[in-house]
């Protein structure tokens, strides 16, 4: 999730652990080691645009991981801070290792993926119960922290850390609702389905995308789950077939390597841009969510080198427009 986010949650852990007299300095070491596992975006290359793809929520926020990385914050932040306030460096490790052991758990909620289990495993577990920003799980969380501080009560923490597992489970049920409602809509439309997944469109747990896989489609439709389900059916795409798509692409080259380990990363759900043919989107994710309007892919080019990278392309705009449809199926107008 949001750094800000990871923030708050892992300060409201150390919060919660704390004595009243350490509230502001345990708050303060939970803040800083919630966030630090995402300094992985630091691990880029240059010439290897997907590189970053790979590492980002991978060994830093393995749960085996959690350890060693609690106590890299302790020894930084024990020399820059804490060591002043009278914290031993017992005393420092135990509150950063609350904060840093809260992100991983917090992201793996999210629709995206995080590979909990490396270096056994490199599956992505996303369980699809919050949106990657969410100022509804945020703001409590937020709140209740900087009440703890300037009360000096760390009930206020306590409150918030009910508050960050109450909500998950609340967008587990929405989840599901959302799924049953797409797994209805593919049984009207009679398609044998592969797979199907609901996931939260942005910033909030009531308008979902869900998206299922046939033999040869994916098919996106948006559900509104309130009081009432209600579907809002959407677009079909055809699976990508590289052999069919992209028939120039040498199987030994660079860019072939590069269509699989952004497959990884998408768990398979890539499909041509119908918008740009010498690309392969994400069709998991789109502003308005019973469309494949992509945010990120990747382009080819017929002329690149054998050992020349796929370009990775981010298409974070979004117009007027899809933001007004997606505003009217948020607000049931």
């Amino acid at each position: 999730m949001d750094p800000i986010t990871q923030g708050v949650l892992g300060a409201s852990l150390s919060q919660s652990a704390s004595k009243k007299q350490n509230i502001l300095i345990a708050g303060a070491l939970g803040l800083l080691a919630g966030m630090s596992p995402d300094l992985d975006v630091l691990v880029r290359s240059s010439s290897d645009p997907l590189l970053f793809l790979e590492y980002h929520r991978q060994f830093t926020h393995s749960l085996v991981f959690i350890p060693f990385g609690s106590v890299i914050c302790a020894i930084v932040f024990y020399h820059v801070f804490a060591k002043r306030f009278g914290f031993s460096f017992a005393q420092t490790w135990f509150y950063c290792a609350l904060g840093y052991g809260t992100h991983a758990l917090l992201d793996a909620c999210t629709s995206y993926g995080t590979q909990l289990l490396w270096p056994f495993s490199n599956e992505r577990y996303a369980w699809r119960v919050v949106s990657v920003i969410d100022p509804i799980f945020t703001l409590p969380l937020l709140l209740l922290v900087v009440i703890a501080t300037l009360k000096r009560n760390p009930w206020f923490a306590r409150i918030a850390m009910i508050w960050a597992l109450t909500y998950p489970l609340v967008g587990m049920v929405q989840r599901d609702r959302a799924e049953v409602a797409g797994w209805q809509l593919a049984k009207t439309r009679q398609h044998q389905v592969v797979e199907l997944e609901a996931k939260p469109s942005f910033a909030n747990i009531l308008v979902w995308k869900v998206v299922y896989e046939t033999e040869d489609h994916y098919f996106a439709d948006a559900v509104r789950v309130g009081r009432t389900v209600k579907t809002y059916p959407g677009e079909s795409i055809n699976k990508l077939v590289v052999t069919r798509d992209f028939p120039w692409l040498d199987p030994n080259s660079q860019q072939a390597k590069d269509v699989e380990r952004f497959r990884w990363f998408s768990h398979g759900y890539l499909a041509q841009d119908p918008h740009n043919s010498s690309r392969i989107m994400d069709v998991r994710y789109s502003v308005v969510p019973n469309e494949f309007k992509a945010l990120w892919s990747i382009e080819l080019s017929p002329t690149a080198s054998m050992d020349e990278h796929a370009d990775y392309v981010t298409h974070r705009g979004s117009s007027a427009d899809s933001r007004k449809v997606f505003y009217d199926m948020l607000f049931d107008r």
